[in-house]
């Protein structure tokens, strides 16, 4: 029975990825002795069901791939905390939620086959719904190669395909990789996060010349959050619309409530085809933040920090401490998050979050 209530409850959560949805990337909470902070980062995980996130995304980039390391043994306990937590959470903050739906648990993967494909069956043991499929370390691989590694990790858990923007560590994967990859069955969603529009719509347009409408996609493009959601990519059957439905994206991770409520405004006025000023007045303000906490003036050295600077002036997080001693915020990058706040207040969702902050933390 209970094997059977799994999977009703995996293919729910599919149908989630697929309907289009919010999905943060989830932060790692450290205490200034560089050790996991549980309580935090259930606080966490409570937050992101609570505004309404339809899943998160753990053992990303944002979680920090040092957990895979033997030192800090921390990629299993993660994830299953992960995991926990959110089934724990959602039917107690159901009421807070501004989107009460199925919720998604996405681990990351990463690695050479071997390596990826025992993180994808680790995911698979805890009960999490798709991996997304990092290749950074197939660099030096074929198109073939990388196809074939694809459908190996494919049969082991459903996959979210990434691309990963190659100024931190991604490889370029251009339109035939995608138009191969959409063959592979056990695809269910790709997070598109090259950072730039023509390699954007490589993947668009592979997806949709495979004819693969049930696959998804999720916008990992941080910089250009609301262009994504509100473009119709002119690449279906006879020039019929692609859209991008949802976002697995880092800056989610902060302010997640307005998250929410962007994916919604985003996703009404794309089905009127009337795209109000504000919405795009909205998203230039989203991209300013996003390269205030993203680092970018820096190359994204202080992107992760960046991300654990907001929650913790928040209280979601004790500090901004990294699992590499020498990563963290770089100079101006705390004066430039406090100037974002103030210029753009409404992207922020602090009263939500002091709100339910102690009940998150109990």
């Amino acid at each position: 029975m209970a094997a059977t209530d799994g999977r009703a409850r995996a293919s729910v959560a599919l149908q989630a990825i697929r309907s289009g949805c919010v999905i943060p990337a989830h932060p790692l909470a450290l205490t200034a002795q560089r050790k996991l902070d549980e309580r935090h980062q259930r606080a966490l995980t409570r937050y992101y069901v609570a505004a309404g996130a339809g899943g998160v995304a753990v053992g990303v980039h944002t979680t920090q791939f040092a957990i895979r390391e033997a030192k800090h043994g921390l990629l299993k306990p993660v994830l299953e905390l992960a995991a926990e937590t959110a089934r724990m959470a959602l039917p107690r903050l159901g009421s807070l939620s501004a989107r009460p739906a199925p919720f998604a648990l996405v681990a990351g993967v990463c690695g050479v086959t071997a390596q990826a494909v025992s993180e994808a069956s680790l995911a698979e043991s805890l009960g999490y719904d798709a991996g997304l499929l990092s290749l950074a370390a197939m660099r030096e691989s074929t198109r073939e190669l990388l196809i074939a590694h694809c459908r190996v990790v494919a049969d082991v858990i459903p996959l979210v395909g990434f691309y990963l923007q190659p100024a931190v560590g991604g490889i370029p994967l251009d339109y035939a990789f995608w138009r191969a990859f959409a063959e592979i069955p056990n695809v269910v969603a790709v997070k598109i996060a090259p950072f730039d529009r023509y390699r954007t719509i490589d993947v668009v347009r592979g997806i949709a010349d495979a004819g693969r409408d049930d696959i998804a996609l999720y916008t990992g493009n941080d910089d250009n959050i609301v262009p994504d959601l509100v473009t119709p990519f002119p690449f279906g059957p006879g020039g019929e619309p692609r859209r991008i439905v949802g976002g697995l994206l880092g800056q989610w991770a902060v302010w997640t409530r307005r998250a929410v409520e962007l994916l919604d405004q985003a996703r009404a006025a794309s089905e009127s085809d009337q795209i109000p000023a504000d919405l795009l007045r909205y998203g230039a303000a989203l991209t300013d933040a996003n390269a205030a906490v993203f680092d970018v003036r820096n190359a994204f050295t202080g992107c992760i920090a960046g991300i654990h600077e907001v929650l913790r002036r928040q209280g979601l997080m004790r500090g901004t401490w990294c699992l590499d001693p020498h990563e963290g915020l770089s100079p101006g990058q705390a004066e430039e998050i406090d100037r974002v706040i103030r210029c753009y207040p409404t992207l922020t969702d602090d009263d939500f979050v002091a709100a339910h902050l102690d009940s998150w933390l109990a």
